[in-house]
């Protein structure tokens, strides 16, 4: 991997907490979210980060890193869980894209790890998300504190692992370099990021 790479990716980490602590210490600006923006974003997009994260309705990407119109790439499924097509999803944007951040983001009080801490089953389409979180519930057994943060933390790690080695195209950028997966953790209290690894 080239150091202007490297360097690109740790810079593309950087913009996102920049915008993390801009919303913690003084509020969002919400840049480049004007129709002059939006103009120049029609024509195509070119984000510099892909957000693999959950559903749920309190932790927009945009709003959380306080960016713009084409900043983001965008993946979330309830549980930050990946499958085929989020999978797809993510291979589309750092081999069409270039986007070259790949960031796997969990949070506090998830909704959907809790519930399958708390059931382990459930009706419906909602059993597959259960069923994808499970193992990192097994995972987290037995780790002091609480249950279900460990799991959520656990279940971000698996999933950022299920990337790195997806193949055919996101394992060789990962082993090459030309791809970072970084795993994050977002409070919903506190409305911090902090990166897990």
């Amino acid at each position: 991997m080239a150091d202007a790479d490297r360097e690109t990716m740790d810079r593309s980490l950087e913009r996102l907490l920049e915008g993390n602590r801009r919303c913690l210490e003084c509020g969002p600006h919400h840049p480049r979210q004007d129709a002059g923006r939006r103009a120049e974003v029609a024509a195509g997009q070119h984000p510099f980060a892909v957000i693999v994260g959950c559903s749920d309705s309190r932790i927009p990407p945009e709003v959380v890193f306080d960016k713009g119109l084409g900043d983001l790439f965008v993946v979330r499924l309830a549980g930050n869980v990946v499958d085929d097509m989020a999978l797809g999803s993510v291979e589309y944007a750092v081999e069409h894209l270039g986007t070259r951040l790949v960031v796997v983001l969990g949070h506090a009080r998830c909704g959907a790890v809790t519930a399958a801490v708390n059931h382990g089953d459930a009706p419906g389409h909602v059993h597959s998300i259960v069923k994808a979180i499970l193992p990192a519930i097994e995972k987290a057994r037995g780790m002091p504190g609480d249950l279900v943060d460990n799991a959520i933390r656990v279940n971000v790690a698996m999933v950022a692992d299920r990337i790195r080695a997806c193949e055919p195209i996101l394992a060789p950028m990962a082993r090459g370099g030309e791809i970072r997966v970084v795993e994050a953790y977002y409070d919903v209290t506190t409305g911090k990021v902090d990166i897990l690894r």
